[in-house]
């Protein structure tokens, strides 16, 4: 595990570097841009979500910073609960509106369990939330998956309360 998390550590450098070097095309995670005259964020009332702006740099690939809600999933399972499938229903209705968006869904766990399995249950997670998007019309070209186990939680410490916080599906739309 811990040689994983180095190499793990070594790809975040690595991504920064890019970043910092002008690589426009990893500027997911930056600060919102104020810019002149506005306040970097937009709340768009109709789907419930959040824009934080990124300035004019929006390019092609680029992760946009909409802000959907997590999917939650119940301990070791991959099951949409029937709660959570509102959320997955308003990033459709979102993606049916801007068409020309794409979208990565990232599956994520909690801490216990091997890291093999995590990874594996993250992305059927993940997965999970793709199926559930398609068979809402959603055309599955435009959706891709990535787990990241529990290497990157939501919440840092033990217990259920914390664990029910990491086990989830996250959205990212690019264009």
């Amino acid at each position: 595990m811990m040689k994983w998390r180095g190499w793990y550590t070594l790809l975040s450098v690595v991504l920064m570097v890019g970043a910092a070097s002008g690589c426009k095309s990893w500027r997911r995670g930056r600060t919102p841009d104020a810019g002149p005259g506005g306040t970097g964020v937009v709340v768009d009332p109709e789907f419930g979500i959040q824009d934080v702006g990124m300035g004019d740099e929006r390019i092609e690939g680029a992760p946009l910073a909409v802000k959907f809600e997590p999917v939650y999933f119940d301990y070791d399972s991959s099951q949409v609960r029937p709660s959570e499938r509102p959320k997955i229903e308003k990033v459709a209705d979102y993606l049916r509106a801007n068409s020309r968006l794409r979208l990565i869904i990232e599956g994520h766990c909690d801490e216990r369990g091997s890291a093999e399995y995590n990874l594996a249950l993250g992305e059927r997670r993940a997965l999970a939330i793709r199926a559930y998007l398609t068979g809402l019309g959603i055309d599955p070209s435009i959706i891709q998956t990535v787990s990241y186990g529990e290497e990157r939680p939501a919440a840092e410490g033990t217990g259920e309360a914390v664990w029910r916080l990491n086990r989830r599906g996250e959205f990212v739309i690019i264009q």
